[in-house]
């Protein structure tokens, strides 16, 4: 898969995931995707297969009332292509010991993409 077709594929996922449609998102997936959150420079998470990936994005979503990826940098690796990426999500319910529904999260971090034929094989997030 070249460049362009990737960047286009993550495009798709990216405005999906923005969308809260989660359909679109695991059509771009692989059967055996790999997904991995990182946070602190731990593994937080960490889901194998499509099912897998749909139940914790289904769990996900209903964190927030809206939620925006935006796409600030590109690396493209011969196996692999990191994202840099801006984001910003409001709170749709309130987090035990944390904060409240109605609060603005601004965070920046990295995604990191593998790819099987023309799907995603592999999506790691790094905050």
């Amino acid at each position: 898969m070249d460049h362009a077709a990737r960047q286009s594929l993550i495009e798709r996922y990216i405005a999906a995931y923005n969308a809260f449609d989660i359909d679109g998102m695991v059509a771009l997936l692989h059967d055996e995707v790999r997904f991995e959150n990182h946070a602190g420079g731990e593994l937080t998470v960490a889901t194998d297969g499509r099912e897998a990936f749909r139940a914790l994005a289904e769990q996900s979503s209903g964190l927030f009332s809206t939620r925006e990826q935006r796409v600030s940098g590109w690396q493209f690796g011969p196996d692999r292509t990191l994202v840099d990426i801006d984001y910003r999500g409001t709170l749709a319910r309130d987090i035990p010991g944390g904060p409240v529904a109605g609060t603005v999260l601004e965070l920046k971090g990295r995604s990191e993409f593998g790819f099987v034929g023309d799907r995603i094989a592999y999506l790691a997030d790094h905050g």
